[in-house]
């Protein structure tokens, strides 16, 4: 049993939620029908608009009590209370997922919500931009990109999932749970807080030294400032929820960055030389494994 998802529901429609429906778009599989629901009536009619959906419903349970597969596309913030309301709702055998850049808070979130015949399999995509909200999503968001399925063993659904995430052009690994939040707490999440706070310094300082940053920005600090504009309501939740691995990287951060204070306030040329050569070859890596 590996057949495809017919009915197909994406709640939250966001970046990653209206990307998918684009990209579902692309494959113009007649056979595939797709609702779309989101909280905020703007973005409903944003994507009713954009006629990337078969339908897009002003009322949850209508958009997910057909779907083989629901995907919740939302703040994992959001999860529990999203979780409680369609419980109800689902139908026998579905396959319900999300994209949350946590896991473990939105297994303890979610899964006591799912009924027995329901199967739940938490999942990641390792795709997106600093912009946010339906008009900010695009097909090709997740080719040549890793989807994260989490689960301790591969099944009938999990192979289904993994089949549909490989259509959307994604990579697909598994992986647990706690690995996955060690992860991304230092490929993502702390490279967030350490840009949020350097934003933040250049924001406070004196007026007429904080508008020549604006207007000197050379591209480290540019680059900074693109990260820092991601969606407000999605970090703050991501750093609620995964604060335990997120602490842990920040503990090992400062620690690597009071050595460098050192080595800069002892002129120790040839460590400081050693160190960024070091770091220059994950650059390099990460280019040769296409992820740049």
């Amino acid at each position: 049993m590996n057949q495809k998802f017919k009915k197909i529901s994406v709640i939250g429609l966001g970046l990653i939620g209206t990307s998918i429906l684009h990209a579902m778009t692309a494959n113009k599989d007649e056979e595939v029908t797709t609702f779309a629901y989101d909280i905020n009536p703007k973005h409903r009619n944003t994507v009713l608009n954009m006629q990337i959906a078969t339908f897009v419903c002003d009322n949850i349970h209508d958009a997910i009590s057909e779907a083989d597969l629901i995907i919740l596309s939302i703040p994992v913030g959001s999860m529990k209370t999203v979780a409680s309301v369609i419980s109800s709702s689902l139908k026998d055998g579905a396959v319900v997922t999300d994209t949350g850049s946590t896991k473990s808070s939105v297994i303890n979130d979610v899964y006591p919500f799912i009924p027995k015949n329901v199967f739940f399999i938490p999942s990641h995509p390792l795709a997106g931009t600093e912009y946010s909200g339906p008009k900010s999503g695009f097909s090709s968001l997740f080719e040549n990109r890793y989807w994260l399925i989490i689960s301790n063993k591969q099944t009938d659904q999990t192979k289904r999932l993994a089949n549909f995430f490989s259509n959307l052009g994604s990579i697909v690994e598994t992986v647990s749970a706690e690995y996955h939040d060690k992860i991304l707490a230092i490929t993502s999440h702390l490279p967030h807080l350490i840009a949020y706070t350097i934003v933040g310094t250049a924001s406070d300082l004196e007026a007429d030294l904080k508008n020549d940053v604006i207007k000197f920005s050379a591209s480290g600090f540019r680059d900074f400032t693109r990260i820092a504009a991601s969606d407000p309501i999605m970090w703050r939740d991501i750093f609620l929820n995964n604060s335990e691995a997120v602490l842990e990287m920040l503990q090992r951060f400062n620690e690597d960055l009071s050595d460098l204070q050192k080595a800069i306030r002892k002129k120790e040329g040839e460590k400081l030389h050693t160190f960024f050569s070091r770091t220059r070859s994950i650059r390099k890596k990460i280019i040769e494994a296409g992820q740049h």
